[in-house]
C-alpha cells in the first residue's frame, strides 16, 4: 500500500519536471492544439477577408471554393503534424535496432523542439545502460580471468606435478621391467607424456604467461604457432614491432579476441589459410584475423558476444565480416594509450 510520502514522490499528471519543463506528452498535446487552432483560424480569416462569399443556401458554383479551401486547410495541417511527429519514426527505428554490445547508436536532435526532451531522455538512458553494461562486463571478465588463472595454477602446480612424478616413476619401472613388458610400458609412458603436454597447453591457454613475460607480439606468435600445430592450418603473420603503448588490459583483450577468432576458425571455417596481422594506425592498433573458409553467417554465440563485451570494455571497435564462399574477417580497432613512465623507461632500457 502506498503511504503519504510515496504518493508525494510520485509525479502528478501535468506536473513539470525538475528543470521546470513540461512532460513531452503534454508539450506535444499543446503544440498540436495550437497548430490546429492556428491553421483553422488562418483559414477562417482567409475566407472572411477574401472576395469569395457563400450564400445561406450553398450554390453549386460555391462548392469548388469550399472544397479547395478545405483541402488547403487539411494539407497544411497534415504537413505541420507530420513535421512535428517525424522524430517518432526515427526513435521507433532506433529502439528496434539498438544493441548495447554495439554502442554509440544515438538519435540526433533534428531541431524539432516538440520531442527534443524525449530524444535527449532516450539518449541519456542508452548512455546509462551502456555504462552499466560496461561495468558489469568488466566485473564478469575480471572474475573470469581470475578463475582462469586459478585453474591454470592448479593444473600446473598440482596435476602437472603429479603427472611428472608418475612419469618419472614409470621411467624407473621401464628400466627394471622385463623385455616382454617394456614395449607396453613405453606406450603408457608416451601416453602419459602426451597428457602432460596437453595439461601444459591448456594451462598456457588459460593463463598466457608469455604475454606478461615477453610482450604482446611474442604472445601472438606463440598463439599462431600453437594454432598451426593443432589444426594443421598455416598462419600468415603480419605484425609490426613499432606498436604504440597499450595497457595490460588492452593487450589481454587483443590476445583473447585473437585466441577466440582462431578457435572459431578451427571449429567452423574449414579454412586452408589464416592471416593474423597486428599493425599500428594513427592513434590505434588494429588486429585482423582473416581466413579463406566457408564464410557462413550464423547467429552470434557466446564466443562472439564475449568478444564484443571485451571490445566494449576497452572502448574498441569490433567488426566481423563473413562472405559466403570467401571467408571471414575479424577486425578489432583498439585506441592507443598515451606514453607512460613505464613505457619510457622500457624504451630507455
Amino acid at each position: 500500500m502506498t503511504n503519504t510520502a510515496d504518493r508525494a514522490a510520485l509525479p502528478e499528471p501535468g506536473r513539470r519536471g525538475e528543470a521546470g519543463r513540461q512532460a513531452p506528452a503534454q508539450a506535444l498535446f499543446r503544440r498540436l492544439v495550437v497548430l490546429n487552432g492556428l491553421v483553422f483560424t488562418i483559414g477562417t480569416l482567409v475566407l472572411a477577408l477574401s472576395p469569395a462569399t457563400v450564400s445561406s443556401r450553398v450554390r453549386l458554383a460555391e462548392i469548388p471554393v469550399l472544397t479547395v479551401g478545405l483541402a488547403l486547410i487539411l494539407t497544411v495541417n497534415a504537413l505541420l503534424l507530420r513535421a512535428s511527429l517525424a522524430p517518432l519514426d526515427a526513435l521507433t527505428a532506433l529502439m528496434r535496432r539498438v544493441d548495447l554490445l554495439r554502442g554509440g547508436d544515438r538519435l540526433a536532435d533534428s531541431g524539432n523542439g516538440d520531442l527534443a526532451d524525449l530524444i535527449a531522455t532516450f539518449n541519456a538512458m542508452l548512455d546509462r545502460l551502456e555504462a552499466e553494461r560496461s561495468a558489469s562486463s568488466a566485473h564478469a571478465l575480471a572474475a573470469q580471468e581470475g578463475e582462469r588463472q586459478r585453474i591454470a595454477r592448479e593444473l600446473h602446480d598440482e596435476i602437472g606435478q603429479s603427472l611428472t612424478v608418475v612419469l618419472l616413476g614409470l621411467k624407473r619401472a621401464v628400466d627394471r621391467a622385463p623385455d616382454e613388458l617394456r614395449d607396453e610400458l613405453h606406450a603408457v609412458q608416451e601416453t602419459l607424456r602426451s597428457s602432460l603436454d596437453d595439461v601444459g597447453r591448456v594451462a598456457r591457454r588459460l593463463r598466457p604467461d608469455v604475454l606478461e613475460d615477453l610482450g604482446l607480439l611474442s604472445a601472438m606468435n606463440a598463439l599462431a604457432t600453437e594454432f598451426s600445430q593443432i589444426s594443421g592450418v598455416p598462419v600468415v603473420r603480419r605484425a609490426k614491432p613499432d606498436l604504440p603503448p597499450l595497457s595490460a588490459e588492452k593487450e589481454l583483450v587483443i590476445y583473447r579476441i585473437a585466441q577466440e577468432s582462431l578457435t572459431n576458425v578451427a571449429r567452423h571455417a574449414r579454412a586452408g589459410r589464416v592471416e593474423l596481422s597486428l599493425r599500428p594506425e594513427p592513434g590505434t592498433v588494429v588486429l585482423r584475423v582473416a581466413d579463406n573458409g566457408l564464410g557462413e553467417v550464423s547467429p552470434e554465440g557466446a564466443g562472439i558476444r564475449g568478444m564484443r563485451e571485451r571490445a566494449l570494455l576497452i572502448g574498441a571497435r569490433l567488426s566481423i565480416t563473413a562472405v559466403p564462399g570467401t571467408g571471414t574477417e575479424v577486425r578489432l580497432t583498439v585506441p592507443a594509450d598515451g606514453p607512460t613512465p613505464s613505457t619510457a623507461e622500457r624504451k630507455r632500457g
